[in-house]
């Protein structure tokens, strides 16, 4: 890969890790993931309801602690991780054609 291709792809990595940051709790609370709980009507009603409830320790209860507090360092870190996999991935094949 040349240099400029090389800049590309990176850059397209590190928008996508903070674009993952920043927009995970912006789509935690679209779908209902609030800090006063999860919102009636919403998808993350139906996923509860679906389930019968909510336990400790459950998907859904960790998209409501996330929803209502942020995001952890850890899950942070993963999100950003995933984001910037993806963004490489897509500038690396974008880079290709």
């Amino acid at each position: 890969m040349d240099p400029f291709t090389i800049i590309a792809v990176t850059t397209g990595a590190a928008a996508a890790a903070v674009g993952a940051v920043v927009l995970a709790p912006v789509a935690l609370g679209a779908v209902g993931f609030t800090a006063a709980g999860i919102a009636a009507n919403s998808i993350a009603a139906g996923m509860a309801a679906s389930g019968g409830g909510v336990l400790a320790g459950s998907t859904i209860a960790a998209l409501q602690t996330a929803g209502a507090a942020g995001l952890a360092g850890s899950t942070t870190a993963v999100v950003a991780g995933v984001g910037g996999a993806v963004g490489w991935l897509t500038a690396t094949a974008a880079a290709l054609i």
